[in-house]
This record gives C-alpha cells, structure tokens and sequence, in this order.
C-alpha cells in the first residue's frame, strides 16, 4: 500500500503531509508499471492524469484439435485453453491540485516500462506545474492549446462513450436524462465556462472557432461571492447557495407589479431585478441568500448568451463544461434553467459525464496522433472507472471522498479489437435506443434486478471457480471478483445513474467487465462445451424429423424448437436451476415448458403467411445461446431458410459472455453441423451461409455498436430480414427497436417477475415479426400499415 498525502498549504516548504489517504497501486494509479505515454491537465483546482498502458490479461481460446488422432482419442468436442493477451488501455484520474507532489512521486516510484521521454500539458496550471513536473518524472513538459485539447477530448467523448450526455432535471424522478448519442456528432456548440466564458462552434474534427464569449464566469462568481461572503473556497460558495432563497435579494416581477405581467408574458416569480432587493430593503442578507442570487445571476446571463450563439448559428445541440460546472447540481439546475426559458424548450442544456476530463483526453490524443486513435473503437471499462457520481454540495466530506469524486475519480477506457458502427438497417439511428426499460427512472424494476444480480452473485462465483479447477489461485481471484461487483452494485443502488443510463444491459457489461478484470474470460466454458457435445449427437435425428412433416407443420416445429432452445439460457436462475439439479433436462422436456398459443406476443400467423411468398434475399440472425439453443434449434430454421434461397449471415458474439455461443466456437460447429449435413455443407461451399463476428461480448444487444465488417456484409448481401433471438438481445434490448427491414423478434421469458410485469407467467413466448413502416407486406394484406 502506498501512501498519497495532502500538500499543506500553510507549509512554505510545501513537503508537510497529513497522511489521511491511502492509495493502493492497483486501486488508484493502475497497471502504471505499463504506461507508455502521459498527458495532464491542470487548472485552478483540479489535475487531470491521462496515461496509456498495455494490460495484459487472460483469453479463452477454442480450437478443433489438429490431428484425427487426436480428437478419436478425446472424448472433447474442441481445445479449450485460456491465454495470455496483451491490450491496449487509456487511464484517467483525477485529483485536487494540493495532492500533486506526493502523487508525481508516486507515478515515479511505480514507472517501470516507460519509453516515453515527453509529457504532453495543457490548462492553466501547466506553466505552474511545469518545474515540479520535470523535476519529479524526469520527462520533459510539451504544452498543448487549452482550447484544441478541450475539444478533441469532447469529441472523443461523444464519439466512444454512449449515453456521454445527460440532461438535468433537478425535480424529476431521475435527475439524469441520458441522451442518445448521434453517430454524427457535428455541428454542435460547446460552452465552456472556466474563469471567463468561450462560446465555441464545433463543425468537424479539426474545425471549430470560438464565436463569442464572456467575462462573466467561474471566476466572477467565485471573486463576487468571496467578497460578498468573505468565503474563499468555490466548492463552500456552492454550498451556501444550495441553501439560499434569491427571492430574498432579487427584485421579482411580481414585486414591482403585484403579480405577472401579462401583456409581455413575464410571469409573477421571474427575476426583475437580479440583486435588486438590496438597495431599498434595510436589513442585512444573509451570505446563503447573496450566494443563490449571485449564482442565478451568472447562470441566467450565460444561458441566455449562449441561446443566442446557438440561435444565430442554427445549433440545436448545446454542450456545457468547465470549472464552473464541475457535475454541481446546482449549477446545471440553474444553467438548464435559464436555457429552457430563453428558448421555450427549444434547446435543452446538454452536461457531459465526462466533462472533467476533456482536457487531459486531448492532450493524450495530440501526443498519440501517429498511432491514430481515432480509428478504434474504444469501450468504458465499468470495473476501472468510478462513474459519474454525485457532488452536491450539500454531501459531507466523508461522502464526497466516499463517492469517488474527491480526492480521486478514475475513468477507464479499452481499445476495442474492432471497429464498432451503425447496423445500416436501423430505421433512424439517432433515435435508436438499444434498452427496454431504463432502470435509472423505473424505481421498482430497478431494486429487482439490483436485488436479482446480487442474489446470482454467488452462483457467478461457483462457476468462475469451477472454469479454473487448475489454478490454486482462482479461489482469491473469485473472492475479490465477488467484492468488486458487490461494491458496483452498492454503488449503482445510491447512484444509478454511474455509467449513464442503467440497464439491465448495463448490469450484466458491468458483471463481465469484473470477470475479466481477475481473470476469468470465460466461466460457462466447460458447460458450453459439453452441451454442444451433446447437442450434436441429435441433430441428424431432430432434422429427420422435420423433413418428414408437411411445410405448415415444419414451420411450427421451427419457431417452436428456437423457443425451446432458447430455454437453455444459463444466466436465468429459473432455467440454470433446473439444469444443475435434473442433467437429463432436454429439448423435448423444454417444448414442454413452453406456453401454449395464443403466446403472450404472437405475430406467428403473419409470419407464416409471408413464407408462402417469395424467399427473403438474405437474412440476419442474432444468434444466442450455446448447446441446444444454437444446435438443434437454430441451424433446422437456418436450413430452412437457406433450403427456400435465402442467404443466412450469422451474427454472434466476439467474445465470452454468460453461455453465449462466441464467432470461434460456431465455426468449429457449423463445421461439425456441416460433416453430417448436405444442406449446409453446400451452402458454406457456396457462400450462401456465412458466420460473422457482431463485435459484441455481451448477453444483450446494442444495434449502434457492431463490428464493421459484419455491417459491410449486411449492406453487401442486400439483407432484407434480421431475426433476433434471446431474452437479452429481443426482451431487455431491441424490443422496440425499428429497422428498414422486416424483422423477426423470437424469446422465452425465463424470469417470473418480468414475466407477470408483461402479463404473462414463466415460459411465456414473445414472438413478434414486424414490417417497417411504408412499407406493405404483398402477402399479407392484413400487415399493411
């Protein structure tokens, strides 16, 4: 454990330190024996740290084994093995600036592997800073403009992190509104409010020119309030203000007309007069009510300011940032405020999760413009980063160094292997959502799933421990495994709004993201791979039979033996429990479970009239689960469908995740599935059936952030039908989701609170095939919109 002290600043020397914070390495300034490349970001306050690693942590791998002999001599469908692979990671941490010697001797202490010989510098402190900095890392100090940093760091933002921006709404259930990121985040208008005020119009990557500004900011409400209140510190100012009444010192409408002024609209509450009481008024005020009339009155002359670039200019997205904002509620209250009375909701003020670190991503980016980071992808890793947390000021110090913010806040992020884009087929996808219920404003639904996934924590562990019966070691690794994702959940349960919307998604990324973090990339693997083992053994059986039935009744037996394989989903207790406890539970048992038509959403009807008509040219399928699911309900419908002249392109996850089916193990099966069947075989021959990664490692589906080769496939074989199966992919995700094209939404509810919140009962079946709007289904004229 290494300590991190506090500069005292009533110590001329500057080296007094009150030891009260403890940083553990690998808590705080992580894998730093790995860093590569530094940034910083230093301003009146605050020091924001980027630096670059490469992490190495453990794959699964699954391989058919090489030789024939081999393989007769297994009784083991493939290889399993879990390797060492070595990616790339951003980390960024921040820290008040009384913190900064004793965390640069940190830094120093822990380098190891640095080849870097230059640290990249913006903000106004870096001039300050800039002896400290080269004496203490030995690296010399390059400084970077404030402004091209602050904007390549938003743009970064926007582009990588969804549900980066949020409205606030002070009074409403959720305070946090999360916006549904554009994939073209341009033109848009970024006010940055640190001492004084730049307003700053934002067209491209590299385009954007300040078009006005103020010296009405931060600064004149911290130099304003300290005279008025004799209070020094920005964050107390805050404070007082969080308690004040402006109504006290402002001169209202209704106080110079004895209520609204109607002929000009201006109603009885509205400011008149911003300090106007204290002219007349012969009393003293008090410093908390001078503090929320200062505050209103900075707050109500940027917004409008800003309303007015954004109207002259023709800009609906407004972004807010700098000192000033710092994630304080009541300074975003005021701010949103102010700019939804100045434009009658015509534009909403836009904060940023992120919005503290613009800075420090934009230096890093211009230090590291020749490995061109912006063409990757890159992910927020859950288990690394302390979320958006918040800092009201009304918070005691204790639960502000508690909620992460201070004295340090982490974010993380992963480059991912492969670029994720757009599914072309999305109808609109600036206003696709991925997620079914957003759990941040649906209280109920979201003390069940907090309370769901901590009671599935243990079995999580069981498995992890069983994926791993070789490592001594694994045990430890599970403990802390189990102690991290706890401590999210507690996290999430006080602050839902952490990494944005909160989701049942969410949830489950931010279980897998903790897996990783210890090591364990693939938990279900022993169980996948013995269910496939199995599921292969009855495939040539299960297609046999339904070459024997009539079209119509092939068709039900289809759809019905995909429901049925989807049963076989390890990560609903309903489901995993009965696995663990009856080995001999099957396919046939699961047809059983299965709720009888009519089903609690039943398109079947339609579905079956459309394939009396011409073949789909190619179809999209979102595959699930491993086994049975994958196996024997899955491939008979791809036959099918590759049987009536359909190409079939098979999406499935890139990576582990729950006993999902991954790219690596379905071509080892389609290539078994081929070696026993002649329709597949040919179609794979002849290209008519191909596997593509969807760039995904999570149970659910985010339709925005998919591999780009899979959507250049899509675009390449004209698909005109995408089906999506699985609870996580068509219940919790993509359930309302709208496409160009038809689709075809099939799932098992596997969970008995979300089935009666449905109005169905366990096993109940959602079978839903839509038509896209304009569009007239020929076939059905029952489907004509």
């Amino acid at each position: 454990m290494a300590e991190c002290g506090r500069v005292d600043s009533n110590t001329s020397s500057g080296h007094t330190m009150d030891k009260s914070i403890t940083l553990p390495p690998d808590e705080i300034f992580r894998n730093l024996e790995n860093a590569k490349r530094f940034a910083i970001d230093i301003g009146g306050s605050l020091t924001k740290l980027a630096y670059y690693s490469t992490v190495q942590h453990k794959v699964a791998k699954v391989r058919s084994f090489e030789h024939t002999t081999k393989e007769a001599a297994s009784d083991k469908l493939y290889e399993i093995s879990v390797q060492e692979e070595v990616t790339a990671r951003l980390h960024f941490i921040k820290f008040e600036n009384a913190y900064i010697e004793t965390c640069l001797d940190f830094i120093k202490d822990h380098l190891v592997n640095t080849e870097t010989k230059v640290i990249k510098a913006t903000g106004g402190g870096a001039h300050k800073f800039k002896e400290l900095i080269e004496k203490k890392l030995g690296l010399k100090v390059d400084k970077e403009d404030e402004m091209t940093c602050l904007i390549k760091g938003c743009n970064f933002v926007l582009r990588n992190i969804p549900h980066e921006a949020f409205v606030y709404a002070k009074h409403a259930d959720s305070e946090f509104r999360f916006q549904t990121t554009n994939p073209d985040i341009f033109p848009y208008l970024l006010v940055n409010i640190g001492s004084g005020v730049s307003i700053v119009k934002v067209e491209s990557e590299d385009t954007f020119e300040r078009i006005g500004g103020s010296s009405i900011g931060g600064g004149t409400f911290w130099g304003l309030g300290a005279l008025l209140t004799k209070t020094k510190r920005f964050d107390e100012l805050l404070q007082l203000a969080s308690k004040g009444q402006h109504t006290s010192v402002d001169m209202l409408v209704k106080d110079i007309y004895g209520g609204s002024y109607g002929y000009l609209g201006l109603t009885g509450d509205l400011i008149a007069s911003s300090f106007g009481k204290s002219a007349t008024a012969d009393k003293e005020f008090s410093k908390e009510d001078m503090a929320k009339s200062l505050l209103h009155m900075i707050s109500n002359d940027i917004g409008q300011l800003a309303c007015l670039y954004a109207k002259l200019h023709n800009l609906s997205r407004v972004y807010f940032g700098g000192f000033f904002i710092r994630g304080h509620p009541v300074t975003m209250h005021t701010i949103t405020y102010s700019i939804n009375f100045f434009t009658k909701g015509e534009v909403q003020a836009l904060f940023l999760r992120h919005e503290g670190y613009l800075g420090a991503i934009g230096a890093f980016l211009k230090g590291a413009e020749e490995d061109n980071p912006n063409l990757y992808s890159w992910g927020e890793n859950y288990a690394g980063s302390s979320g958006l947390m918040s800092v009201s000021p009304e918070m005691n110090p204790m639960q502000r160094a508690r909620s992460g913010t201070f004295p340090f806040d982490m974010l993380e992020m992963d480059r991912l292997e492969r670029q994720l884009v757009n599914l072309p087929l999305l109808q609109d996808p600036s206003s696709y959502i991925p997620d079914t219920v957003d759990l941040t404003e649906d209280a109920p639904a979201r003390e069940y799933w907090l309370y769901c996934f901590e009671e599935a924590l243990d079995g999580v562990v069981k498995r992890a421990l069983a994926s791993q019966p070789d490592m001594p070691e694994a045990a430890v690794r599970a403990e802390k495994f189990r102690q991290k994702y706890r401590h999210k959940l507690q996290t999430l349960r006080h602050q839902p709004f952490a990494y944005g919307s909160l989701t049942v998604r969410s949830l489950l990324d931010t279980r897998e993201h903790c897996l990783n973090e210890f090591n364990f990339p693939d938990p279900y693997s022993k169980i996948k791979e013995r269910e496939n083992d199995v599921a292969l053994k009855y495939y040539q059986k299960a297609v046999t039979s339904l070459d024997q039935l009539s079209s119509e009744d092939r068709q039900f037996a289809l759809v019905r033996g995909v429901l049925a394989g989807n049963v076989f989903d390890w990560g609903a207790k309903a489901v995993s429990d009965v696995l663990e406890s009856d080995p001999e539970f099957g396919f046939e048992e699961a047809k059983r479970q299965l709720e009888e038509r009519p089903w609690l959403v039943d398109s079947y009807d339609q579905w079956l009239e459309r394939q009396k008509g011409p073949p789909h040219k190619c179809a999209l399928f979102f595959v699930d689960n491993s086994g049975v699911d994958i196996i024997l309900g899955v491939m008979p419908f791809v036959r099918e469908l590759l049987s009536r002249g359909t190409e079939v392109v098979l999406a499935s996850n890139s990576g582990p995740a729950l006993n999902d089916v991954t790219n690596s193990e379905l071509q080892i099966l389609t290539e078994k599935i081929a070696a026993m069947d002649p329709v597949i075989q040919a179609a794979l021959r002849e290209d008519r059936l191909t596997l593509v990664q969807s760039g995904s490692s999570s149970p659910c589906l985010d339709l925005s952030r998919l591999d780009k080769v899979l959507a250049m496939v899509v675009r390449e074989r004209q698909t005109d039908l995408v089906i999506i199966e699985g609870m996580g992919r068509a219940i919790h995700t993509n359930y309302y989701a709208t496409l160009s094209c038809e689709s075809l939404k099939m799932a098992v509810i596997k969970n008995s609170w979300l089935a009666d919140r449905l109005g169905g009962k366990l096993f109940s079946v959602v079978f839903k095939y839509e038509v896209p709007a304009g569009k007239s289904n020929e076939y059905d004229p029952a489907l004509t919109p």
